[in-house]
């Protein structure tokens, strides 16, 4: 999507602004004990309290309003009976529709912060986000982002998941561009232009560099039990510079 008017950008806003409050009330909630299946529910009540339309469940059927992403998990993982226990690696990712308009944002988070190695890594994450972040302007390379995304995660001691990608989001989930990614591809030319709307999601890796689907359809897990870390919002590209609408 292309922002061209004040009511696309007011809607826009409203929607960034939904999936955020949901997001960090779901974090919020995550504690040792409680089921990921509970902290979808929560997120299912959020969204018709304000009056927004879950992504995944509106637009792929997914079997929850949210995906909560575990340890081994990646991204895309189930909210069901896995209890969640204090060291967790935990990633939720929520994104919804209002009004005609898409917002997605993630966040990988240790649950009680006592896993100093895990926390690194999540910090990591949102440092490739910064760092990529300063890359997204008018008439910049998509490429830029995904190399200095890279950069980031080898001087802190890891790598990057090479089949995870960001994309594009406004008046679907999906648009074009169909991928932001997270390494350097020098036959990337695509050009970032004014006013799109893309979700930026750096996934941070302790060592493998993709991921593969575990069997139930959804859940992408790494194949050697790496962790992996995201961080995303969606950002819509301004030559004031990048407007995240998803903080």
């Amino acid at each position: 999507m292309i922002v061209k008017t004040d009511e696309e950008l007011v809607g826009l806003k409203e929607i960034g602004k939904i999936v955020a409050l949901i997001r960090d009330e779901m974090i919020a909630f995550t504690k040792s004990g409680v089921t990921t299946k509970e902290l979808d529910e929560l997120a299912g009540e959020l969204f018709e309290k304000n009056g927004a339309l879950s992504g995944p469940k509106g637009e792929y059927d997914f079997p929850g309003y949210t995906c909560i992403s575990v340890n081994e998990e990646v991204a895309h993982g189930i909210p069901g009976s896995r209890v969640i226990q204090e060291g967790d690696l935990v990633n939720i990712d929520v994104s919804g529709s209002k009004n005609g308009f898409f917002a997605d944002t993630g966040l990988s988070f240790v649950v009680g912060g006592a896993n100093e190695k895990l926390n690194d890594l999540c910090e990591t994450a949102k440092k490739a986000f910064a760092e990529g972040l300063k890359k997204i302007k008018p008439g910049a390379k998509l490429s830029m982002i995904g190399k200095t995304v890279h950069k980031t995660a080898r001087q802190n001691g890891y790598t990057v998941i090479m089949n995870l990608t960001g994309h594009g989001i406004g008046q679907s989930l999906h648009e074009k561009p169909d991928h932001i990614l997270n390494y350097f591809d020098s036959w990337d030319n695509q050009l970032l232009r004014e006013g799109m709307v893309i979700a930026f999601e750096p996934f941070i890796s302790t060592g493998d560099e993709e991921v593969e689907e575990q069997g139930d359809g959804w859940t992408y897990i790494t194949p050697n039990k790496s962790f992996v870390a995201q961080c995303e919002h969606t950002i819509i590209v301004s030559k004031e510079g990048p407007i995240i609408i998803t903080e």
